[in-house]
């Protein structure tokens, strides 16, 4: 079983570093991330209001999942709490036929069910100490 817990601790932590990571950066630099996903986004039929809402909070919204992630804490809910984050990017690349970046938010969707999926491995976390299997 020790195994499995080390295995489920090396496939955490690095998707929730990248998560982490890409919401420190653009909450570093909040707005021109917003600017240019608006300026990016200024031909899709979504309107500018709601591209930069979501501009302003998805950094946030990756932050925290990271966070969580790389701590252990709640880790099935920011599994879930990633794959929502995924569809809304997946819905975006799609009004800007961005098919290539799709493929990656596939790819990170799919990382985020397995973990899900083995959730019960994750022993070496903060749910793991606390020997609960948390939403």
């Amino acid at each position: 079983m020790k195994k499995q817990q080390y295995t489920y601790l090396l496939a955490r932590l690095p998707i929730g570093l990248s998560f982490f990571g890409h919401g420190l950066i653009r909450i570093l630099k909040l707005s021109v991330f917003t600017d240019g996903m608006v300026k990016q986004f200024s031909k899709s039929p979504l309107p500018q209001g709601l591209v930069s809402a979501f501009g302003h909070v998805l950094p946030f919204f990756e932050l925290a999942t990271g966070l969580l992630l790389l701590l252990g804490l709640f880790t099935r809910f920011a599994t879930v709490l990633g794959v929502a984050i995924m569809l809304a990017l997946i819905f975006g690349s799609s009004m800007i036929e961005q098919w290539n970046a799709i493929f990656t938010q596939l790819f990170y969707s799919a990382y985020l069910v397995l973990l899900f999926n083995y959730s019960q491995y994750n022993r070496f976390s903060v749910d793991g100490a606390r020997n609960r299997d948390l939403y």
